[in-house]
C-alpha cells in the first residue's frame, strides 16, 4: 500500500506543499508486530506513479516491490518545481554554474538537514521502521544519484548504504572527489553507483569522471557495485530496469527476516 499526503519544507519552500509517498509492505497488515528497513528516495512524484511523473513514465517501484513481495518501506518526497532551477538548486550540495550562465545555488546541505532532522523522524514515528543506520537506505537519479552520494558520505552516520544511478557528477568533479577524500565512512559502507552507456556523451569528460570517483571511493574501502548500463539512457524507463540490480545491492548480506 502507498501512504500520501501534502507536506511542506518551510527551510527550502516557505509555505508551497508538495506531496510525500511512503510504500509499506501488504502484508505487514497481518504481522503488524514486523519492522522494516527503509529506503529514502529522491523525486519522490517519479518514483510510483505515471500520472504524477514529470515526463509520464515513473519507475513502478511499487509494482516491483509487490511482484518480488520485498521487506521494504520505501519512503519518497517530491521535488522542487521551481522554473528558476528548484531542483537542481535543492538537489546539488555544491553552487555552480549552468549551461555557462546560470549561477545555481547549491542547498543541498539543507535539503538534507531536513531530510533527516525532520522527514526521518516522522518516518520512524509514524511507520513500522527499523530505525538505525544499518537499515536506513537512500537513492536517487540524475540530481537525486548526486544527493544520494553525498547523503552516504556526508551522513554516513544515517545512512549505511546508498544507489546513485546516472549521478550528475558533471556538477562539480573536484568538489565531489574532495568530499570522497575528506569522508570517513564506517566499515560496510555500501554503494551502488551506475551510469547508461547511451548517456555517456551528454557531458564532457563523463567517463574519466565516473572511472576518477569509482577509484576514490574504492581507496575509502566503500564496497562499491559500478556498473555501465548497456544501453542506459537518461530516462525513469532506464532507471526502472535496474530496480533489481541497486535493490540486490542494498539488501545483499542482510539478514532474512522472519514473517
Amino acid at each position: 500500500m502507498i501512504h500520501q499526503w501534502e507536506l511542506t519544507i518551510p527551510e527550502l519552500t516557505g509555505d508551497q506543499s508538495r506531496r510525500a509517498y511512503v510504500y509499506l509492505p501488504d502484508w505487514w497488515n497481518d504481522n503488524p508486530e514486523q519492522r522494516f528497513p527503509v529506503l529514502y528516495m529522491f523525486d519522490g512524484h517519479n518514483v510510483f506513479f505515471d500520472e504524477d511523473a514529470t515526463y509520464g513514465k515513473s519507475w513502478g517501484m511499487k509494482e516491483y516491490l509487490e511482484y518480488t513481495d520485498t521487506p521494504l518501506i520505501v519512503a519518497a518526497v517530491e521535488c522542487n518545481h521551481d522554473p528558476d532551477h528548484g531542483r537542481l538548486s535543492e538537489y546539488s550540495p555544491y553552487s555552480f554554474r549552468y549551461n555557462r550562465t546560470k549561477q545555481i545555488l547549491g542547498r543541498g546541505k539543507l535539503t538534507m538537514e531536513w531530510f533527516t532532522k525532520v522527514f526521518k523522524p516522522e518516518i520512524d514515528q509514524e511507520f513500522p521502521t527499523l530505525p538505525g543506520r544499518e537499515d536506513t537506505f537512500i537513492a536517487g537519479s540524475s540530481m537525486g544519484g548526486l544527493m544520494s552520494l553525498y547523503a552516504l558520505l556526508e551522513y554516513n552516520h544515517i545512512f549505511s548504504r546508498a544507489a546513485a544511478l546516472s549521478p550528475s557528477l558533471w556538477v562539480a568533479p573536484g568538489k565531489v572527489e574532495g568530499l570522497i577524500r575528506a569522508s570517513r565512512p564506517a566499515p560496510g559502507t555500501v554503494l551502488y553507483m551506475d551510469y547508461g552507456s547511451q548517456e555517456l556523451s551528454n557531458h564532457a569528460h563523463m567517463l574519466r569522471d565516473l572511472g576518477r570517483t569509482a577509484q576514490r571511493l574504492l581507496e575509502k574501502e566503500i564496497l562499491l557495485d559500478f556498473r555501465i548500463v548497456p544501453g542506459g539512457d537518461h530516462s525513469e524507463a532506464s532507471w526502472e530496469r535496474q530496480i533489481p540490480f541497486f535493490l540486490n545491492a542494498l539488501l545483499y548480506g542482510r539478514e532474512p527476516m522472519e514473517e
